[in-house]
């Protein structure tokens, strides 16, 4: 099997590695880059039509990262008649219907594992589990870098700032880290996971809440009731309506979730007959993404199909089909928005009790206009533990 990869950075290079030294039945005969990049290596070219146009070239493996040019050329590559494997979550959490049909007129493959979960195998086992099972919930630790700034800020007791810049340093965070603290990188994922889940397109816009704000006098606060912050993603169905957040979320001290340490994932699923699934492991890094991408180039060389989906459920989405506790610190005046909530005050903090998602996410927005530093987290409502209440030791707040 002959292919090309598209683009030559870490993950890239990695897939590269994987298949030089690895099966004899794939080879890689061309890399396309950009021709700003210098040529290092015999197979790199800058002709991305001699690629289209080689009838011998079996699959593309797109790898460049982004929304253009990369919709471009995966849709080039599938109308060509060109497999196509990609890890670019950007790109198909936006397009992944269009991808999906455009491959199927060609008869041709687009398999997307290492978009979500790095080196875990969720993708093909949510598949799995949906061909038995509706699937009504979808939540975990979906992205690498947070979870590894949230966990060394607790451990290390340091705070966010100089957390951010081993991150940076250790390669989990880019140069600009703003997809991965303000949750857009843990959306495009919960995104393609909902519709693999749902058999649906996914909602343009979903309420959404990262970690740029919080501060070790958060975390100290939190691990002080017994309680650990993770970035989450979540989706639930109910009948014909859904919902998804992305937002930071507590959990007891002894949850699965509080005890998913550095760059590490948890993705849990909830099904009818199976009940929940959990699957851990490498969330991102060079290797882990490009296991994936070549187990995906495995299942073509192998003729083994994943599930066919036309995402034309027409289920409705619904920011506020889950109700839960939150707790907010931010400058006092701003309290007065929740008034006509149940509300007590811990430590200066505001716990706001059994409010809608959706709801919340929309009052936080009129709280970062007056305070901008301000920062959220979700109580309760978890799939990954049993019980996330936050606890005061003189006084008791009800999560």
């Amino acid at each position: 099997m002959k292919i090309v990869i598209l683009g030559f950075g870490t993950v890239g290079s990695g897939v590269y590695d994987i298949i030089a030294n690895g099966d004899t039945r794939m080879r890689v005969t061309a890399i396309f880059i950009r021709p700003t990049h210098p040529a290092t290596m015999p197979e790199m070219t800058t002709d991305l039509d001699a690629i289209l146009n080689d009838p011998t070239i079996d699959v593309i493996v797109e790898t460049m990262g982004g929304l253009h040019p990369a919709h471009d050329y995966i849709l080039q590559a599938l109308q060509h008649g060109k497999h196509v494997v990609t890890a670019n979550k950007a790109v198909v959490a936006k397009y992944l219907p269009e991808f999906t049909a455009v491959a199927a007129q060609h008869h041709v493959r687009f398999y997307f594992e290492a978009t979500t979960g790095g080196g875990i195998p969720w993708i093909r086992n949510l598949e799995r589990a949906t061909r038995i099972d509706q699937i009504d919930t979808i939540e975990g630790i979906f992205n690498g870098t947070s979870n590894y700034i949230l966990d060394q800020m607790q451990r290390a007791h340091l705070d966010f700032d100089p957390v951010l810049l081993a991150a940076k340093d250790m390669g989990y965070a880019e140069a600009d880290p703003s997809a991965d603290i303000d949750g857009e990188d843990v959306v495009n994922k919960l995104k393609i996971s909902a519709a693999l889940a749902y058999n649906m397109a996914p909602p343009r816009d979903v309420p959404t809440f990262g970690i740029r704000n919080v501060s070790k006098a958060d975390i100290d606060f939190f691990a002080s009731q017994h309680q650990v912050l993770r970035l989450i993603g979540k989706s639930k169905r109910d009948g014909d309506h859904y919902s998804m957040v992305v937002e930071p979320r507590l959990y007891s001290e002894t949850a699965l979730a509080a005890n998913t340490f550095e760059n590490f994932n948890l993705i849990c699923l909830h099904g009818q007959t199976i009940g929940d699934l959990q699957f851990y492991g490498q969330g991102a890094g060079k290797y882990p993404t490009a296991n994936a991408i070549v187990q995906d180039l495995y299942d073509i060389l192998e003729n083994a199909p994943h599930l066919d989906r036309s995402f034309d459920q027409p289920l409705h989405f619904d920011a506020n089909l889950n109700v839960t506790d939150y707790v907010l610190r931010a400058d006092p005046m701003t309290f007065a928005m929740f008034n006509d909530r149940e509300t007590e005050i811990v430590n200066d903090r505001l716990v706001i009790k059994q409010i809608p998602t959706g709801d919340m996410h929309k009052l936080m927005r009129g709280v970062l206009a007056i305070d901008a530093d301000a920062f959220m987290a979700a109580i309760g409502d978890s799939e990954l533990a049993a019980k996330d209440v936050l606890h005061q030791q003189d006084q008791e707040v009800i999560g």
